[in-house]
């Protein structure tokens, strides 16, 4: 089965306790299973900064459904956690978002889709959570994470402790 990578956001109501549900929800998507998850990462927001900071996190998981299906189980798993995109502020606060990263080798430029997620490799939040499961992994016109996470700055980006 394929293999794809799920990045984690949330910044609301309990963002450790969402991105641990998520996790837990992502096992449970049917011909799916959940083969590796990294730490949380505290990250400061990207967008409007009168908003509390971000959890984030990456999870690497082996599908049988098409990236097109994969997409909708993660829309299904925001939209239940209470998400709602219709009056979302672009880059604003969320209570859950999960992002498809990586679908396998594909590259896809759909009006809903694009795989690898646009913008990862400027992104310390992604590349950091993602590199700690899959080092090696190689990203389209961007190179391996090896090599962006010494590219990339720390900086506002803080690996929290297990017990958090």
């Amino acid at each position: 089965m394929p293999l794809a990578y799920i990045g984690l956001g949330s910044n609301l109501d309990n963002p450790v306790g969402q991105i641990r549900a998520a996790l837990v929800e992502l096992a449970k998507i049917r011909s799916t299973g959940l083969l590796s998850t990294s730490a949380l990462y505290r990250s400061s927001p990207m967008g409007p900064q009168d908003q509390p900071d971000y959890v984030n996190a990456a999870a690497a998981i082996d599908t049988g459904l098409t990236p097109q299906d994969l997409l909708v189980e993660l829309l299904r798993i925001e939209h239940e956690a209470g998400r709602n995109r219709q009056n979302a502020v672009h880059w604003g606060p969320r209570i859950l978002d999960l992002d498809l990263l990586v679908y396998a080798d594909q590259q896809i430029n759909e009006p809903q889709l694009k795989v690898p997620h646009p913008g990862i490799a400027e992104r310390n939040f992604v590349v950091m959570p993602l590199f700690e499961i899959a080092p090696d992994l190689y990203i389209p016109r961007a190179g391996t994470l090896r090599h962006l996470a010494r590219s990339l700055d720390s900086e506002g980006l803080q690996r929290l402790l297990a017990e958090q």
